[in-house]
């Protein structure tokens, strides 16, 4: 598995609102400026299913990352598998400088692991920068 972290100064019920639900996944969910993300859709619970579509700005491109809950202890961890059968954990937890979040996946064969490392910690810390910004 590859991990990834980072330490977000905002109260847990915040980060965890802030990660969850579509209307702020739609803001921060993107590695560059030239991506985004125009489509979310979550429904946080175990057995329930997510889905949002990242697209290049110019149009040129664009694919759908979703997936299916396996755990969601509401400000503490979240679970699950995507498509393509790869496992992702993520926990929240509060510490004296703010909330850490930590998130393990598993990696694809495409990419090397550095490029996949960098692409999802890339999106972790765009939402660092919207959280601590809103």
């Amino acid at each position: 598995m590859i991990t990834i972290k980072s330490t977000i100064k905002a109260p847990i019920a915040k980060v965890w609102e802030i990660w969850t639900a579509p209307k702020h996944i739609q803001e921060w969910n993107n590695a560059s400026p030239e991506w985004h993300t125009p489509y979310a859709e979550n429904d946080l619970k175990t057995g329930g299913k997510f889905k949002s579509t990242m697209a290049a700005r110019d149009g040129s491109m664009s694919f759908d990352f979703e997936g299916e809950y396996t755990l969601v202890k509401e400000n503490e961890a979240i679970e699950y598998v995507i498509g393509d059968g790869r496992k992702v954990e993520i926990t929240f937890r509060e510490t004296p400088n703010g909330v850490e979040i930590i998130e393990s996946f598993d990696p694809e064969t495409e990419n090397s692991e550095e490029m996949q490392r960098g692409g999802w910690q890339a999106i972790l810390d765009n939402f660092k920068s919207y959280v601590e910004s809103n």
